[in-house]
């Protein structure tokens, strides 16, 4: 139990305590708001031949390639009606900016570090690999992202 307390501890001391939130079909994400660059509409993208099928493509953000990545693709999903265009959130990333095509962007929100836990059992194993733990909201869980785990296609590719 101590070793699990430590754990949460360090997990939490990498965070700022607040995080911009984003849905993805009925799940309810949050990503620590410094490492979010910037949050933009649908952008027209090119193609990338033989990518993983996560991958919808690349944008240029002002003269910087951006790969985008599918949340729902990532996350094992049904796709997005057709009339329903997704939003990017652009994240910062150990290797550089990465866009993740989310349903929704939500609010920022504080979060009080009491409140984090390690996520659950039963969550769905596509969604349990990229989530570093959760918040029990009055009315759902929010999952807190692990950008790096989200964005390491190998992760993907070998579940």
């Amino acid at each position: 139990m101590a070793k699990d307390s430590a754990i949460l501890k360090s997990e939490l001391a990498q965070t700022s305590g607040q995080l911009a939130t984003f849905f993805v079909a009925d799940l309810f994400f949050g990503v620590d708001v410094l490492r979010v660059q910037e949050l933009l509409r649908f952008q027209q993208m090119t193609r990338v031949p033989q990518a993983p099928e996560v991958i919808e493509g690349l944008i240029n953000l002002r003269g910087q390639i951006v790969t985008a990545i599918d949340m729902r693709r990532r996350l094992r999903l049904p796709p997005r009606t057709g009339d329903h265009t997704p939003m990017n959130m652009v994240v910062r990333t150990d290797d550089g900016a990465v866009s993740l095509l989310v349903d929704e962007i939500g609010d920022v929100l504080d979060m009080d570090p009491a409140a984090y836990e390690r996520p659950p059992e039963n969550l769905n194993p596509a969604a349990r690999e990229i989530i570093r733990g959760v918040y029990k909201l009055k009315d759902r869980l929010l999952l807190v992202l692990d950008t790096e785990r989200t964005v390491d296609l190998a992760v993907e590719m070998t579940a």
